[in-house]
């Protein structure tokens, strides 16, 4: 094991926080973690269970769309840790991956813990000591890291720090967004925390909310954004008590939650049957007899579930008749409003955090010497399917590597 004095402080057990132990650890230096938590990488391992979605397959031009506005900032971070380089670091850790029929990479056993049991093993060995229950409360006026432990608030420098504090989501999971008032007092620019990857509210009737909780699929959802641009992408989505939420809807979170805040609501339209045009579905209904009830029709002869016919009920207009044209148009243009977003607390992921513009390349804080950021403390964000994470790593890599190079520059000046 490493026993070179302790340079280097890690202050969270995320992916990022851990990638940027380990290009440390690797150069050398024996690194201090510090969580939060009672142990490290809860919100990865939470994300393992339904199958742990390590990164997407697609080449990387489509990939790095993904990141919207901050695609140009993460492209060197995701360029230098791409997808291949991911999976490779899996085989190194012993563990398999595979694409999935959508893409989507998955390590051979679906799970996350097997993955974090073998690389904190790997860290340990080279030189990592973790600190669980260890919360940070900021920087005092001698710029030394205060922290609470279960002994009482202790305080200790280090020559190089790397925050790795994660958003605002999921606060009993470890991040709960307090470095925003700590680094804030340090003149930090710091981008308001946003829900991202989140569910929207819906003023359901009474008549669906029995319905809560079932899957929307297959279907197509449309939505044009604030720039003009119209995007149509098939998949499912969940219809909840106070709206919907699931992967097709995290596609448009974004895009959705900047129109809301702008107009108060936004509207998109889900295409209940996408396997046929509107003129066969036209020529179906035009089929049924008067002595049929429409929602019988629909489950027998269209073959929509229970969720589908419930929706078409709970959007028909009751002042027109049902035609077969206006029912055609309606199952492929089913128009749904969204009017609020579910609480920060509860989205996947968060949006906003420190501006990229306090720090320089190699992540580091501009005003903190010494002091690097990585993961979802940075102002940026993604839909879920791997990105996320991807993206989480590949700053963790680059802060990790700025920090070594940093050290390495002290060590240079002092001989």
């Amino acid at each position: 094991m490493n026993q070179q004095p302790i340079l280097a402080a890690v202050i969270g057990g995320g992916p990022a926080g851990l990638m940027a132990a380990e290009q440390l650890t690797q150069a050398g230096f024996a690194v201090d973690l510090y969580d939060a938590m009672p142990s490290v990488g809860r919100k990865f391992l939470l994300a393992g269970i339904g199958g742990l979605n390590l990164t997407h397959s697609e080449n990387f031009a489509n990939f790095i769309t993904r990141y919207a506005e901050r695609a140009a900032e993460l492209t060197p971070y995701l360029q230098a840790f791409s997808t291949d380089a991911l999976r490779q670091w899996c085989t190194e850790l012993g563990i398999e991956t595979f694409i999935g029929s959508s893409g989507r990479v998955f390590p051979k056993e679906m799970k996350a813990a097997p993955l974090l049991r073998a690389w904190l093993s790997r860290l340990k060995h080279q030189g990592l000591t973790i600190y669980p229950r260890h919360c940070c409360l900021g920087l005092n006026a001698a710029q030394e890291w205060r922290l609470q432990t279960p002994a009482g608030v202790m305080t200790k420098h280090y020559p190089v720090s790397i925050l790795a504090l994660g958003g605002a989501s999921w606060k009993k999971l470890g991040s709960d967004g307090a470095w925003v008032d700590w680094l804030a007092e340090q003149q930090i620019a710091i981008k308001p925390l946003r829900p991202a990857n989140n569910g929207f509210l819906c003023a359901w009737s009474a008549y669906l909310k029995p319905l809560a909780g079932l899957p929307l699929k297959p279907v197509s959802l449309s939505f044009t954004d604030l720039s003009g641009h119209t995007e149509t992408r098939q998949g499912e989505l969940i219809v909840t008590e106070q709206g919907v939420e699931g992967s097709l809807i995290y596609a448009f979170a974004a895009r959705l939650r900047d129109c809301l805040e702008q107009r108060g609501c936004a509207s998109f339209y889900l295409d209940l049957c996408p396997h046929q045009t509107q003129t066969q579905l036209e020529a179906v209904l035009k089929k049924r007899s008067s002595k049929k009830s429409l929602g019988s029709f629909l489950k027998s002869q269209l073959k929509l579930d229970t969720l589908k016919t419930a929706l078409i009920f709970e959007k028909l207009d009751k002042t027109r008749a049902p035609t077969a044209d206006y029912l055609a148009q309606l199952l492929k243009n089913l128009p749904i409003t969204v009017i609020g977003m579910t609480p920060l607390d509860e989205a996947i992921s968060t949006a906003g955090g420190i501006d990229f513009s306090a720090l320089t390349p190699d992540l580091m804080l501009k005003d903190l010497p010494g002091v690097f950021c990585a993961g979802e403390m940075l102002d940026w964000e993604a839909p879920t399917g791997g990105y996320l994470l991807t993206a989480c790593l590949a700053t963790g890599k680059q802060a990790g590597l700025g920090a070594v190079r940093y050290l390495q520059n002290l060590a240079a000046t002092q001989k």
